[in-house]
């Protein structure tokens, strides 16, 4: 894997606290994401990824702090503005309407590519469905999809929103959380390496990951977060270590590495000695 060179930094948050359920879900997180570069956030169940996440797609506001978009605060930026500059694929997503599966892909279009023509829109859908390899289920209800087929889909429609949107706004930011969670491997590597495509057009990519091997691989930058504050950034191999695993993951495991290129590596058969 070739890490590429940080370009500007085009999303920044800054400070970020946000608390429900009497409890602090995020805690002055400051986290700045580069265009051009994937940032993957990990770390245990309940660490405030998906909180920090929300907070900086703007679906959230924060209790405290400020998040900037291309140095400009979120919370000022127009909804139809902020749709053209950042496409969101959730950890779930539930339709309770009888969409096809294209239908679906198209929501990504719609009310963001309307500046284009009508052929121009179709051929997006059709090219973004191929790029999350679901063409072939385009006619399909959406309804009877697998899981796996349908975060695909979602990937699809993420991936319309970013190409329409790329009409109006050139800095533009990716966010997936969880999104392999229910695909096999094929597909896994696959939805991440075209994550990785996208990233080198120039869009900042923020990816919510648990597989600490895949988030290896694919990150340029890796944060790990534990109860709700931001434990360490950096590069992968200078991020993880096996302190780090047994204070944060809370497991008693010794990491390996890679031959090829030195990145960390981690099986669960690597118990440490007692």
């Amino acid at each position: 894997m070739t890490i590429s060179d940080p370009g500007p930094v085009l999303i920044e948050g800054l400070g970020l606290c946000y608390g429900a359920g009497g409890r602090m879900l995020v805690e002055n997180a400051s986290l700045p994401l580069e265009a051009g570069r994937v940032t993957v956030l990990v770390g245990p169940n309940g660490a405030g990824k998906s909180t920090l996440l929300k907070l900086l797609t703007g679906e959230i506001s924060p209790g405290r702090g400020l998040v900037r978009f291309a140095g400009e605060p979120l919370a000022a930026i127009a909804p139809w503005r902020l749709a053209a500059r950042r496409a969101v694929m959730a950890q779930q997503t539930r339709l309770a309407f009888p969409f096809s599966v294209y239908e679906v892909a198209r929501l990504g279009v719609d009310g963001i590519g309307r500046g284009l023509d009508r052929p121009r829109r179709e051929a997006i859908v059709a090219q973004c469905l191929a790029d999350a390899g679901v063409l072939s289920l385009a006619p399909r209800s959406y309804q009877t999809l697998s899981g796996g087929e349908k975060q695909r889909v979602q990937f699809a429609r993420a991936l319309c929103q970013l190409t329409a949107g790329r009409s109006s706004a050139a800095a533009q930011a990716l966010f997936l959380d969880e999104p392999v969670s229910s695909l096999d491997l094929c597909h896994q590597i696959a939805l991440l390496d075209m994550a990785r495509e996208v990233a080198a057009g120039g869009v900042a990519v923020l990816i919510v990951l648990h597989d600490l091997n895949l988030a290896v691989t694919y990150a340029d930058t890796l944060v790990v977060m534990d109860r709700g504050r931001i434990m360490a950034r950096g590069r992968p191999e200078a991020v993880l270590d096996d302190t780090l695993l047994r204070d944060v993951f809370r497991v008693d495991l010794a990491l390996g590495l890679s031959p090829r290129a030195g990145i960390p590596f981690l099986l669960p058969q690597q118990r440490m000695s007692v």
